[in-house]
């Protein structure tokens, strides 16, 4: 009978998706607080070039680059030990204006211009990046974006404190704020859900991803990443790249305290948030395959374990089916809870029950993008 397969199937995909949470997961328990980790010595800090690659961001570099200038990340004297570079690739808005006064109230600024007619080498944001990379003064960079806010004044202290203390590549959350409906319930959900994922694979030593968002990075890291034949490929995805190519099991290092996130609007329509989503998976594809067939096989018992539970309701013991699944869904809840905590995302614990479903379909959505060549630009 169907049923014979499906319920041992079923408690298959149940008991891979606990073992993978038990494995993988829990690792959020091993972040430690800021307070017992911090190194921070005036007399040690490397200095650092924060990097930010724009295109028609006016509105963005004037509400949130004032915020990058006033970090507090300075030597024994009181001078800042970090330059903020901003690439300018032919913004046809006023961001030659804002940046213009920006530049001129702050003298740890540097704008590079990129014309119109300027031939670009590498595809999309890439050819910015390297720009900003080629004419960076510091060993040690820190890469945002133009519509990211540091949650804190500390943000570069805490996001560089790994690497000063002998790592070379720092992941940490980016943020997106709350605000009302559906939508943003879920694009926080699964931002904190994918930040759970690469942190918990960073943690057993298997890295394999990141956002540019909030990543920091040594120069050499991302020199040695910019080598790769795949980096011109794409327009965008130079943060999974940089972590595909230059990571290893201990050489990456996980931020997640408060004080070191950044904070961005998050899209407020569901026509923009899949074609920013398409971008974003589109590097799925580049990953290591043993990465991708862990990846792969946790989304797919996902998908079959909420697919199974609603069909063997009505065609097997319910009672069996219920308490299979009750117990997978109190171990992910809890995690998902505790993590929603450590990273600030309130009012997400009452929504945990359909995002954990919604995720299931957003797979069979997104899943052919992974396979398909990212043919869209930088705008």
């Amino acid at each position: 009978m169907l049923v014979d397969v499906l319920v041992p199937l079923f408690l298959l995909c149940i008991t891979i998706q606990l073992g993978y949470t038990l494995y993988f997961f829990v690792q959020i328990f091993t972040c430690k607080e800021p307070k017992s980790l911090i190194k921070y010595h005036k007399s040690q800090v490397q200095p650092v070039s924060i990097i930010i690659c724009a295109k028609n961001e006016a509105h963005n570099l004037q509400r949130n680059l004032p915020s990058i200038l006033a970090q507090r990340y300075t030597n024994e004297a009181g001078n800042a030990m970090y330059e903020v570079i901003v690439v300018n690739d032919a913004s046809t808005d006023a961001t030659d204006a804002v940046l213009a006064e920006l530049e001129r109230q702050n003298a740890n600024l540097r704008v590079i211009s990129i014309k119109a007619d300027e031939e670009h080498i590498l595809p999309g944001k890439k050819f910015a990046l390297s720009k900003a990379v080629t004419s960076a003064k510091y060993g040690v960079l820190l890469l945002t974006d133009a519509d990211c806010m540091p949650a804190t004044s500390d943000w570069l202290k805490y996001m560089v404190e790994p690497i000063n203390s002998g790592k070379e590549i720092v992941a940490g959350y980016g943020k997106y704020t709350e605000q009302k409906g559906i939508l943003n319930r879920f694009i926080r959900w699964e931002t904190m859900h994918t930040f759970l994922q690469y942190s918990s694979y960073t943690k057993v030593g298997r890295p394999y991803m990141a956002t540019g968002r909030n990543l920091a990075c040594t120069k050499a890291s991302l020199l040695h990443a910019q080598q790769s034949p795949i980096w011109s490929e794409l327009p965008s995805g130079d943060d999974d790249l940089l972590i595909r190519y230059a990571a290893t099991s201990t050489n990456m290092e996980i931020v997640k305290w408060p004080e070191a996130f950044t904070l961005s609007e998050p899209k407020l329509n569901i026509t923009d948030w899949i074609k920013q989503k398409q971008r974003h998976v589109s590097t799925g594809k580049y990953y290591k395959i043993s990465i991708k067939l862990l990846l792969g096989l946790y989304a797919l018992t996902h998908a079959l374990s909420w697919m199974l539970f609603f069909i063997l309701l009505f065609l097997a013991d319910w009672q069996t089916v219920v308490i299979a699944m009750g117990g997978r869904c109190l171990c992910y809840w809890l995690l998902w809870t505790t993590n929603a905590k450590q990273l600030g995302e309130k009012r997400l614990t009452i929504f945990l029950p359909v995002a954990d479903i919604a995720w299931a379909i957003y797979n069979f959505v997104f899943s052919p993008y992974i396979f398909f060549k990212n043919k869209q630009q930088w705008k």
